[in-house]
């Protein structure tokens, strides 16, 4: 039996990728755009807080379990920035170059240059479930000053996989879900939901 989930995004990538998954554990993925469900605040300090919040959000107003993510990037020598400021690095309107500029240059003066792409993933049953399941993933690498190749959004271009000799944009489209922060936290999620 299929039941529905909604997901608190209109992104089309994620709702390709988290749909694959779901299917597998009877869930069939729309997004919360489809109930004209508007984006919910964001405001907390943590990862797992806004996901929550998120969820919480869309399952209020559409009645239907959810699933919502926060991710982002944490530069060790920043103590985890720009962390849940990802998106917004450099203020609005939202910039990949200009995120990407800003992370470079208050790396610049640090010999460390690790980072790691970390994902939550908050699945509630209704509005006010009191066990949401939370899965999370990390994938770990180190910001370059130069942008290298075409493929992946945001800080991909910057974010290089030492152990591959490529940056994120480098990797293929299935490289990149096998891989990521995101494909990891899927996995963890649909384990736990089985």
């Amino acid at each position: 039996m299929t039941r529905q989930l909604v997901l608190a995004s209109n992104n089309t990538g994620k709702l390709k990728e988290f749909g694959e998954l779901l299917a597998t554990v009877g869930f069939e993925v729309h997004p919360q755009g489809e109930f004209n469900v508007p984006e919910a605040e964001e405001p907390h300090i943590t990862f797992v807080e806004n996901a929550l919040a998120k969820a919480r959000h869309a399952a209020r107003l559409t009645g239907l379990p959810a699933l919502a993510d926060d991710s982002g990037i944490c530069a060790r020598a920043l103590g985890g920035a720009p962390g849940v400021y990802s998106a917004r690095y450099a203020g609005e309107p939202k910039s990949d170059a200009r995120n990407n500029e800003k992370l470079i240059a208050e790396l610049e003066p640090h010999a460390d240059k690790s980072a790691y792409y970390y994902c939550v993933l908050v699945f509630v049953r209704h509005a006010d479930d009191p066990q949401p399941v939370i899965a999370d993933g990390r994938w770990e690498g180190e910001v370059i000053a130069e942008a290298r190749g075409q493929g992946g959004f945001g800080y991909d271009p910057y974010f290089l996989l030492p152990a591959l000799g490529k940056t994120v944009a480098e990797l293929s489209a299935e490289e990149k879900n096998r891989l990521s922060h995101r494909g990891q936290a899927l996995r963890a999620l649909v384990e736990k939901l089985r």
